[in-house]
């Protein structure tokens, strides 16, 4: 860790009015409000501010020079617990501007930025909070209403909107942490995980099944069931179908933003029964037809 006094630029030696005159000059190149969006100089600016805090403090100074604390203002030697950290976090290393106060009581435009970076952290929102939330397939495309249990106690309860997608993140305003003064507190940020189902895919707003059926129905056609996120429905198989073949189910799919909902495609596929069927086997041995035709002529298989 660097030294105060390298941070600012000075000697050692360096009096009182050359350290803040250093402080003034890196403060105006750094300040957060100079720098929108500049996360390089509002880390530069936070050590910059943090070396002057310590060093415009004359008992403070005094003791680093003399090896008593560190560059932080922590205790040598250092032999830290957990318990010693516990408050480290708390805020930035300016949040403290006593050390700034001769600057403060000008009318300079600087003066108004320390100013209101007093204000602001002394009214400073609270931080948002980030979890992972995971729900079924059907509840990403119908909704739900879900209880999430917090790592640090308590719950939340979460709306999923229907047609969310993994990996949307919904936003609890008021659920994050506490702020300071009157800052209100912050967000709580749902990430939300969509586990896969073994009989769904989705590809947008229209989701794909597939769906086993027998060889009658497939010859002969007829009413099948077919599962969709909302209920199983009735579905027409036309007869002389084939694995492969794929039906539309209108409006079963996913809801769409704007209203409406995609469409659910179910892909047939032919099964024969499990144990042999010695009449299905005498029937395939007498049908000529069947004997004649062959699949693989078109290049498909």
């Amino acid at each position: 860790m660097k030294s105060p006094y390298e941070v600012l630029g000075v000697a050692p030696t360096a009096s009182t009015a050359e350290i803040q005159s250093a402080y003034r000059k890196l403060a105006k190149k750094l300040h957060p409000d100079l720098n929108p969006g500049d996360k390089a100089a509002e880390e530069k600016f936070k050590e910059v501010a943090g070396a002057y805090d310590l060093l415009s403090d004359a008992e403070k100074r005094k003791r680093f020079d003399k090896g008593e604390i560190d560059a932080t203002g922590a205790e040598r030697p250092q032999q830290h617990f957990y318990r010693d950290f516990a408050t480290a976090d708390e805020g930035h290393p300016y949040a403290d501007a006593g050390g700034f106060a001769d600057f403060m009581e000008s009318d300079d435009a600087f003066a108004e930025l320390l100013r209101r970076s007093q204000r602001a952290q002394a009214n400073r929102r609270g931080r948002d909070l980030h979890y992972r939330l995971p729900i079924e397939f059907v509840e990403a495309i119908t909704g739900a209403n879900k209880r999430l249990t917090l790592p640090e106690g308590g719950t939340l309860d979460v709306k999923i909107p229907p047609g969310l997608v993994d990996g949307q993140v919904l936003r609890l305003k008021g659920k994050g942490a506490p702020g300071a003064g009157q800052g209100g507190p912050g967000d709580a940020l749902i990430e939300v995980e969509v586990l896969p189902d073994p009989r769904f895919a989705r590809e947008g707003d229209d989701i794909s099944l597939e769906l086993p059926v027998s060889l009658a129905e497939a010859v002969l056609g007829g009413k099948v069931r077919v599962p969709t996120p909302t209920g199983d429905v009735t579905m027409s198989v036309p007869k002389g179908s084939n694995t492969g073949t794929t039906l539309r189910l209108r409006g079963k799919g996913a809801p769409r933003r704007g209203g409406g909902a995609g469409d659910q495609f179910v892909k047939l596929k032919v099964v024969l029964p499990k144990s042999p069927d010695p009449e299905l086997e005498a029937f395939v041995s007498s049908w000529s037809k069947g004997r004649d035709f062959n699949p693989r002529e078109d290049g498909t298989s």
